[in-house]
């Protein structure tokens, strides 16, 4: 395996840790949905980066599913907390 995708793996793991302490500690479910979406660009820059070490692109439609998935689901929370907040008196 090569050194540098083991630091880039070790670096986004610590990072990916932390944020789902934030998704787990958060105590709105903003800082929630913004610690998700975090955690989705985590994995999509841990597998650009793996495409880009070892020169492939078979991976890029997972890139695609994972950022469309981040994308409904924040426009999803946004949603639903604009439609709760309109409720409340």
């Amino acid at each position: 395996m090569n050194p540098l995708l083991i630091v880039i793996m070790v670096v986004f793991g610590v990072a990916a840790i932390l944020t789902v302490a934030r998704i787990v500690i958060g105590p709105s479910i903003l800082d929630r949905a913004v610690a998700s979406d975090v955690l989705l660009t985590e994995v999509i820059c841990v597998l650009g980066a793996e495409m880009a070490i070892n020169h492939h692109t078979r991976t890029l439609p997972v890139l695609l599913i994972v950022a469309a998935v981040g994308v409904f689901g924040s426009i999803s929370v946004a949603r639903y907390v604009a439609r709760r907040d309109n409720t409340t008196p």
